[in-house]
């Protein structure tokens, strides 16, 4: 597969499920399933490179995951400080650019310390930019987005008839960041739960049966050969 090809997707989306599906089946707590996704998100991520895709975007805890059990919460934040600290100067090396979504002023001081740093010092870096969706909820950025926009519009900035979709997309937490063309759903869940629900209008949506942390390479390369045999007409004949 070249990376030259015309219908390699820009920007794929993963809906990474059954991390904890994963480790139930072998008898491990819910953290060695989380721990094990890990080694997939580098592997996607380097196929990313190698095949020209320039985002991905990785569902890694989404605004509702908060209601868990605070261990488990614990536990992934741990393992999420875990991953910036030992692939961050692999991203550097690899020249991945760090970018997140969500309500990161929720998560530890530490966690976002780490984000900030890392986000900072790969900048400038253009091989992939890889976006983590951290405490993201899109519901709760579609509501964001209609709040700056009200705001706006009470404070005389902005009339009702200036807000078209190119100054709604402007507000929403991807500005500056093109649409998926890719979605993909580990575990064989036929749902979206909350994720990109702006952005994902036109994206084409692959369900992949394997559960998060048996997701590999292949498995990737796959979801992107499906998506290089749909049509896409964006609501056209």
């Amino acid at each position: 597969m070249s990376a030259e090809h015309p219908e390699i997707p820009w920007h794929v989306a993963i809906i990474m499920d059954g991390n904890g599906r994963w480790a139930k089946e072998r008898g491990l707590p819910r953290r060695d399933g989380h721990r094990a996704g890990a080694e997939s998100v580098r592997e996607v991520a380097d196929t990313c490179i190698e095949l020209g895709i320039r985002y991905l975007t990785l569902y890694a805890f989404s605004s509702e995951n908060w209601n868990r059990p605070p261990a488990e919460v614990e536990a992934l934040m741990g393992l999420l400080d875990r991953f910036l600290i030992e692939k961050g100067a692999d991203m550097k090396k690899r020249g991945i650019r760090l970018q997140t979504i969500g309500r990161t002023d929720l998560l530890p001081d530490k966690t976002r310390a780490l984000i900030e740093r890392i986000t900072a010092e790969t900048a400038g870096h253009a091989a992939l930019t890889l976006v983590l969706a951290l405490s993201y909820g899109a519901r709760e950025e579609i509501v964001g987005a209609a709040r700056s926009l009200a705001a706006d519009a009470a404070a005389g900035r902005i009339t009702p008839d200036d807000i078209d979709c190119r100054l709604f997309e402007s507000r929403l937490q991807t500005a500056g960041l093109p649409d998926p063309d890719l979605l993909i759903r580990t575990s064989g869940e036929m749902r979206i739960s909350n994720f990109l629900l702006w952005q994902i209008s036109y994206a084409e949506i692959v369900i992949v049966r394997k559960n998060w942390p048996d997701f590999r390479r292949n498995d990737f390369i796959e979801a992107v050969r499906e998506y290089q045999q749909r049509h896409r007409r964006f609501g056209a004949l």
